[in-house]
């Protein structure tokens, strides 16, 4: 869950930014880009081989939530500002800054590829992944995007944390151009500042 929000443990190898020879690849993350609201389901897949499912909310610029499962008491929420990670069981909030995680590169308006936090590009003819890190924001965390290179759709993202542990997120059923409530993205500040 930590991996989620990209704050758990784990670095890749920095690779020389080969974006900028990839055309495709920014085509790729244009079109994610130009997807301002999407839901749909998840199955995550953590550092340990855990395994836990749900529903995802995204909406462009910088707001997201997961609602676990049950028995997984957790929530995932960013309002654009922050991130916070949620056991309702427990009644317990982590927050930090969106801007600190990689989620931020995800969530942004445009994920523009031929900056520095490009680490590697690679183009299968299933497959096409997307490595992206920025070492002076949250260390050395990365996020791997991988897209259908046939209709451009995200399929996978993977947060490596600064230890070298990945959390793969899987998206399926997703449907774009929803309208959301505004209460789907609110954080609950009075109980995450009561702790």
């Amino acid at each position: 869950m930590l991996g989620l929000a990209g704050l758990g443990a784990g670095a890749l190898v920095g690779f020389p930014a080969l974006a900028q020879s990839s055309a495709t690849a920014q085509k790729i993350a244009d079109h994610f880009s130009s997807v301002k609201t999407m839901m749909g389901e998840f199955v995550q897949f953590g550092p340990r081989g855990e395994q836990t499912g749900g529903k995802f909310f995204i909406e462009r610029p910088g707001k997201l939530r997961f609602n676990f499962e049950d028995p997984s008491p957790i929530r995932v929420i960013s309002d654009g500002d922050n991130v916070v990670i949620g056991n309702l069981k427990l009644k317990t909030w982590d927050i930090y800054p969106l801007s600190k995680t990689p989620l931020s590169l995800l969530l942004a308006n445009r994920i523009d590829l031929s900056n520095q936090m490009v680490r590697n590009v690679k183009e299968e003819s299933d497959l096409v992944t997307i490595v992206l890190g920025n070492k002076t924001v949250f260390g050395d965390s990365t996020i791997t995007m991988m897209f259908d290179p046939k209709t451009f759709d995200l399929r996978q993202w993977t947060i490596t944390d600064v230890q070298g542990k990945d959390t793969s997120v899987m998206i399926y059923n997703v449907q774009t151009g929803v309208r959301f409530d505004d209460k789907v993205f609110t954080i609950p500040y009075n109980e995450v500042h009561k702790l």
